[in-house]
């Protein structure tokens, strides 16, 4: 069966798109709106978000569990909307595991194989191949009750990959881990898929797994793409105050923009003016929410170091070993965090101390109002 031929005016520079793609499931709500994305080949996409933003659904629709309502997704040129999902040649790995109980580690690998039809000689290879692979050969007569949950995660992840496809879908699957197991397998995985090649679309509403995994990340809020994005950019460089929000901690201060010119504005926070980069403001008298990363903010600087500097009082010191979490109360915010590194000589303060806070304006951004 020949390939169906792209869309037209359409050129075929990714292995999966996404294009004017929505969904509702009562005909009135859309959980995902308008929905667009090119993904290269061999590329690590994460779809971010909170809990009902529309993520899990896109990556339903890809595989086929879901239907769109409007727009098509093309997998390697191939419309796929009308596909079903066994025909799409993806591999899946989920949260639970989804493995057979009664079914040993090596038939559990073996099962999409033999779906396949491939020759016992090719199963029993690829069996081994991806034993090795994920480092367990040693547990192939086991059962899946017999392993950890970090073993049996490692062998979903095989099993997705042991046929080989081109294309592996993953929602949230390492959600039932513990943390320090979550952090390992997020860099076994991001080793393997740099290893060999494959194309990913990852699911997750942990911020901190999208930053170390990601090709890109796509920010989802209510169904809406709110900036896509490589995390260095995503991170750095926020697209809105939501954005800003979710990914890693910001403090935010909410103000109006008093002068606006160039590539700097002044923003009026209380009776304090602070000087900033103009990213979702278009002119003097707007709202807008000032976004400031905890890392970038200096406990008492050096004079004329920072082009914005004030006075704050210490309301809260907590230990986190490479760093002090302080909370300060400024500008009428007690909500203000400055991340001080616990470098050998501690700075001599102390909760109730007055001090002196202060920031670039190339750190501060003013992105649109939101609530405080």
């Amino acid at each position: 069966m020949s390939k169906a031929e792209p869309a037209p005016g359409r050129q075929l520079t990714s292995y999966v798109s996404f294009q004017n793609v929505q969904k509702t499931y009562d005909g009135d709500n859309l959980v995902v709106k308008n929905f667009n994305l090119d993904i290269a080949p061999g590329e690590f996409v994460t779809m971010l978000g909170p809990s009902g933003s529309g993520k899990t659904t896109c990556l339903m629709m890809l595989a086929g569990f879901e239907t769109a309502t409007h727009g098509e997704i093309y997998v390697d040129g191939t419309p796929v909307n009308h596909l079903a999902p066994h025909k799409r040649d993806i591999g899946m790995v989920f949260q639970n595991y989804a493995l057979f109980p009664h079914m040993t580690i090596a038939e559990n690998l073996a099962f999409p194989l033999k779906v396949r039809k491939l020759s016992n000689a090719e199963i029993e290879q690829r069996v081994k191949r991806a034993l090795e692979m994920i480092e367990l050969p040693q547990l192939a007569g086991r059962r899946p009750g017999q392993l950890s949950g970090g073993q049996q995660q490692r062998v979903a992840l095989a099993r997705a990959l042991v046929f080989e496809p081109k294309l592996v879908l993953m929602d949230e699957p390492l959600g039932a881990l513990d943390k320090q197991l979550r952090e390992q397998m997020q860099y076994e995985i991001k080793h393997l898929h740099e290893r060999l090649g494959v194309t990913v679309l990852y699911v997750t509403h942990d911020q901190t797994e999208a930053l170390t995994m990601s090709d890109r990340i796509a920010v989802f809020n209510e169904g809406v793409v709110q900036q896509l994005a490589t995390p260095t950019e995503l991170y750095e460089q926020p697209a809105n105050a939501f954005v800003a929000q979710f990914i890693g901690e910001n403090n935010k201060l909410p103000g109006q923009v008093s002068r606006l010119d160039g590539s700097r504005c002044q923003v009026r926070v209380g009776n304090a003016l602070v000087e900033a980069l103009p990213v979702n403001v278009a002119a003097a008298g707007e709202q807008t929410t000032l976004s400031i990363r905890p890392e970038r903010v200096q406990l008492n600087p050096v004079e004329g170091q920072c082009d914005n500097c004030f006075d704050a009082r210490v309301l809260e010191m907590i230990y986190h070993g490479d760093h002090l979490r302080t909370r300060v109360q400024l500008m009428d915010q007690d909500q203000f965090i400055i991340k001080v590194p616990n470098a050998a000589q501690r700075l001599a303060i102390a909760e109730g101390d007055r001090v002196r806070v202060g920031w670039h304006s190339r750190d501060c951004r003013a992105l649109d109002a939101m609530s405080a």
